[in-house]
Parts: C-alpha cells; structure tokens; sequence
C-alpha cells in the first residue's frame, strides 16, 4: 500500500521516503489514541467530542489548539490564591448560609439556593440591602462617577472593558482625582478585554502617568512572563466605594457604541443592566474584588475589606456568587439550573450570548413542557459571529417545547443580564448563558430575593417586550438555506465558546 494516497494534505509528501511516512502515519495514530482517552477526563462529553472531532479532523493543528486553549483551569498558582481567598472569607464568615429574618415565609427552595451558592461561593444570603435599577449606560457612568467624588477612604473598580472616550472619561477621571486627594483607588482591568478597543493605549497613559494602583487582569504578555490560556478572562464589573456603596452587572466603561467603526456605521448601541447596592451585600462584592486583586499583586488588601458580613435583618435579601475557572464547579449554571427547576409559574432570562449546554437546555424545556411561562429575550443582532449563529440553532427546539422567545430589535444590541424567577428571584451580573460564561470567564452574580425588586424589574421586562419581536417558529423555518447552514456548523462549536 502506498501511504502517499492517505489523506495527510497538510504534509508534503512527494519524494518522501515510504519509511518516513510510516513513521508519520504510526505517530499520527498514536496522538488520536492518546486523545481519545486524555481529552475526555474531567470535561463534558460535548466538550470533549468537540476537541476530538478537531484533532481527528486535523490532528497536529487540533493538538496545537488544545495545548494553548484546551484547560478550563487557571495556573495552579491562581487556583491556590483562590482557594486561600476563599478559606479567608469563610473563616470572617459566620456560620450560615442566611443571615437576618425574613419578614415573610418565603419558599423552601429560596434557602436551599442560598445554600447551594454558600457552599459554591463561600457568601451568605444577607438582609438589609437596597437596589437601584439602572437601564442607562452613560447615565450609569455618571452615577459612578459621583459616587467616586464622594470617595473619602477607599475606590475599588473592577471591569472587564475600560477606554478612554467622551462618555468614560467622566468616571476615570474621577478615579484619578480621587487617587490624588488621597483616596486609596485601586484598579483592575482585563487585559485582552480592552487591549483592542479604541482609547485603551490612552488609558494605559493617563493611569502610568497619574501613579494609580492599576492592573491588567490575566495579562496575556509573555515577554513579560505573564502568560496563562489568552481566552480565560476576567468578565466581571464591579465598583465599590467606602464599603458602603458598589455598582455591578452588564456594563463596560465605555460608550454605548463600543467605538468601533463597524458598529457606528451600523448605528449599533448596547443596551446594558446594572445594579447600585447598599447595605450587606456590599461588603461581598468588596471581597470578591479583595480577592481579584490578591490573585493579580499578592496584596491582601486587609484594611480595605469588611473583616464580618453584618447580620442584618431583612429586608431585602441578596447574596453575591462568584464564578469562573478559579473554582472547581460552574457556580452560576447550577445556580441557574438550581432555579429554574424550582420555578412554578414564571422565568424570564435575558442574556445576548445564550447557546446553553445539555442541562440547561434540558432544564428550560421541560419547564416549558410542564406550563411554566418561559421567556427568553436576546438580541436580534450581534457582534460574535459564532456565538449569534450558534444560539440561532437552538432556537426552533425551544419554541416547539413552548419557550418564547424574544428578539431585542436591532440595532441595538441586548446587553442586559438577567434571570427571574417567580415572584420572589432576580439574578444580576455579568454572566451570559453560554460555555465560555460558565466555564472560562470569571463572573459575577447577585442573587436578590424580594418581591418589590422583582416587581421593578418586571417594568424592566415591559420596556424589552416593547422593544422586541416574538420569533414566529414557522417563519424562522423558512430562514435562508446559508443561515441555516451557518448557524448549524456553528452549533459543533459551541461547547467550545
């Protein structure tokens, strides 16, 4: 046999001597081998049928792609100073994973995901919270902004894009001049997640210049030495002020528009969600930016976090879930998975990413087969071109099991993100539904139990039903031949996004 004929297209092999090519094609086996039983340890089936479909596809470029993106993990190092962090906040927290007394009887299930998110993320569900909605990001940035000029001991920011333009600038400058009147301002910022937009060198400047205490997070520099997987990043938005004070959700500092020359000439707008938070819950938003910035300088920062959550009695009652590849589980997908199997009557998500792995998939359709009235709102529009086709693929499946599903009118695109549940839940933060938001981005999320927070946002959910498009099934069938192909080739990689 002459093993020129086999399909090795990415080798030269004319003049190759048929011993050299058996001696590829023996080590060319032995890697698929060997993949097929390493890949699948510790990683969902889809997850690693994925990489698998790659490296039998095009073994040395499938392995070369899963040696630098295939972990989900941090570098043992960071996965230790998570661990520490985590050992510090349980030790500074009491014993129970609710603390304060509701005022009325809330459901079984409401304290049994609070101590699910406790032994996930360390954090009790606390009362005496308060919460302002806020739909408008430059308006929002304006309201940090203040919020930073009242400053008096200390500034923690916290997110995952930053750059310099007309509308951010109010709130870095504020940052700045409070670092100058003495204010300790600390700042993290996520490296590949800004690196490429327009204003972030400038950033980089006026922060060098001005001696901040600033961060990239997760830098991906190896001629610096800084190198980890470049696609785990750091997604969360968080600012803290005093310890009284914090703002967190969807939002990036920057404008609306992302600054990009594509999306100004599309007239692309991002609509965004966030919270601005008051009492207990505070205090766990502080730690878990405490914890960030220990992971990225080694500095503990123990003047600046609250040594105790204070037991405060209700209302309202919120508790902070942190996420990501420094833990070993996906705390916010079981989280999500935890409530809306928990729903009787009524669960509304809204997230621009959603291509959901086979629980949630799961978990949402047979809510819906059972009469839970499940609504789903995403953009009609995107800027991830996989991501968009790869939701796309699921769409016709949810509806038939009868979830709606509402598309966010373009051009702006859906930001927001959200879950509700019931009369009783909302969940805030910066986390998408999607593989890369459960497994490979740190994120953020506040677990609020009350009932006139849940009523504000469905006024939230009012404005969205206005602003968007039920998907009609039989209309989506008949969507063009190439779109359904694209979002069908997409969909094989989904486990992977």
């Amino acid at each position: 046999m002459d093993l020129r004929l086999l399909p090795y297209d990415l080798l030269p092999l004319d003049g190759v001597p048929q011993s050299i090519l058996v001696v590829v094609v023996v080590l060319d086996w032995i890697l698929r081998l060997v993949a097929l039983g390493w890949i699948p340890h510790n990683r969902r089936p889809s997850v690693a049928l994925a990489w698998l479909l790659a490296i039998f596809l095009q073994p040395i470029v499938g392995v070369l792609l899963f040696l630098v993106i295939g972990s989900t993990r941090l570098p043992r190092k960071r996965m230790a100073m998570q661990a520490k962090m985590n050992d510090v906040i349980r030790e500074n927290t009491p014993d129970a994973h609710i603390l304060g007394n509701a005022h009325e009887q809330l459901p079984d299930w409401i304290e049994s995901t609070a101590a699910l998110n406790y032994s996930l993320g360390a954090l009790p569900m606390v009362g005496g919270n308060s919460f302002e909605i806020l739909t408008d990001n430059h308006e929002c940035l304006r309201l940090m902004a203040e919020a930073v000029d009242r400053a008096e001991d200390y500034v923690h920011f916290e997110f995952y894009i930053v750059a310099v333009d007309d509308t951010s600038r109010v709130l870095l400058d504020a940052l700045v001049r409070a670092h100058e009147r003495g204010v300790r301002v600390r700042v993290l910022v996520d490296h590949l997640g800004s690196v490429g937009y327009p204003g972030y060198r400038e950033l980089v400047r006026r922060f060098d210049r001005s001696g901040l205490p600033w961060r990239r997070m997760l830098p991906v520099r190896p001629w610096k030495g800084e190198w980890q997987r470049p696609d785990l990043r750091n997604h969360r938005k968080i600012l803290v002020v005093d310890g009284s004070l914090a703002f967190t959700g969807s939002q990036n500092v920057i404008h609306r528009s992302y600054n990009k020359r594509r999306n100004l000439r599309k007239g692309l707008e991002w609509k965004d969600l966030m919270i601005r938070c008051t009492g207990p819950v505070v205090a766990e938003l502080n730690a878990l930016f405490t914890s960030d910035w220990y992971s990225e300088t080694g500095d503990l920062l123990l003047d600046e976090v609250t040594r105790e959550v204070p037991d405060v009695e209700g209302p309202v009652f919120a508790q902070v879930l942190p996420s990501g590849p420094g833990f070993e589980t996906e705390n916010n997908l079981r989280l999500f998975n935890h409530l809306i199997y928990n729903a009787n009557d009524r669960i509304v998500i809204a997230s621009p990413y959603f291509v959901p792995d086979e629980s949630l998939m799961h978990a949402l359709t047979t809510e819906a087969q059972s009469g839970v009235d499940v609504q789903l709102f995403v953009g009609e529009t995107s800027d991830h071109f996989l991501a968009y086709h790869a939701q796309n693929s699921y769409y016709q499946e949810l509806v038939e099991a009868g979830v709606k599903i509402y598309r966010y009118r373009s051009p702006t695109v859906l930001h927001a993100k959200f879950v509700l549940v019931d009369d009783y839940v909302s969940v805030i933060g910066s986390s998408n539904m999607d593989e890369r938001s459960f497994a490979l981005d740190l994120e953020v999320s506040v677990y609020i139990v009350d009932r006139e927070f849940r009523r504000r946002m469905d006024a939230v959910v009012a404005e969205f039903h206005e602003a968007s498009t039920l998907l009609d099934v039989e209309e989506w069938k008949r969507r063009p031949l190439w779109h359904k192909y694209a979002d069908n080739v997409a969909r094989l990689t989904s486990a992977l996004l």
